[in-house]
């Protein structure tokens, strides 16, 4: 990597790769939440993460780069303390353990598309910055609906 254009492909493939990690993992989320609330939130969010996947082919499309994703070791050891929770949590407290995974997965994300942002912005990559920025208000409206459902029951539930 020697540019800036070659950083914001390595970043854009890793973030690829890890989107198409989560859709794999909410199901599997969604199917072990033991309250309404959570499935709900978990259903909502993979919606949200197909047009998430789409918007960045939008933004390797810009750039005119295939859509390819780069192993990110990282996402793949948050969602497996996601799984590690499905595996050993007893029932009142996987809610709680999947929120904790779960919103370990939205900040790494948040921190992600920030980075892209600035990095397009630097680019001037317009319309890659507008696409990359409803993916970051999305993600942040899904970390804030998390910590709404663990404040209103998870936590005590698991407590």
């Amino acid at each position: 990597m020697k540019t800036m254009s070659d950083l914001f492909l390595h970043l854009l493939k890793d973030i690829y790769y890890a989107e198409k990690q989560i859709l794999k993992a909410l199901p599997k989320m969604q199917k072990a939440a033991e309250t309404t609330p959570l499935k709900q939130a978990f259903e909502h969010h993979r919606t949200e993460t197909e047009g998430q996947v789409e918007r960045l082919e939008q933004v390797f499309g810009e750039i005119d780069k295939p859509a390819r994703g780069e192993k990110c070791e990282a996402i793949m050891g948050i969602i497996a303390e996601g799984e590690d929770v499905i595996k050993k949590g007893e029932a009142e407290v996987i809610d709680a353990g999947l929120i904790a995974a779960a919103q370990a997965v939205e900040h790494y994300e948040i921190a992600r598309y920030g980075t892209l942002i600035a990095w397009a912005e630097q680019l001037g990559l317009t319309n890659s910055v507008a696409l990359l920025k409803k993916t970051l208000e999305e993600e942040k409206a899904a970390d804030k609906k998390l910590t709404q459902i663990a404040e209103a029951s998870a936590n005590r539930r698991a407590a």
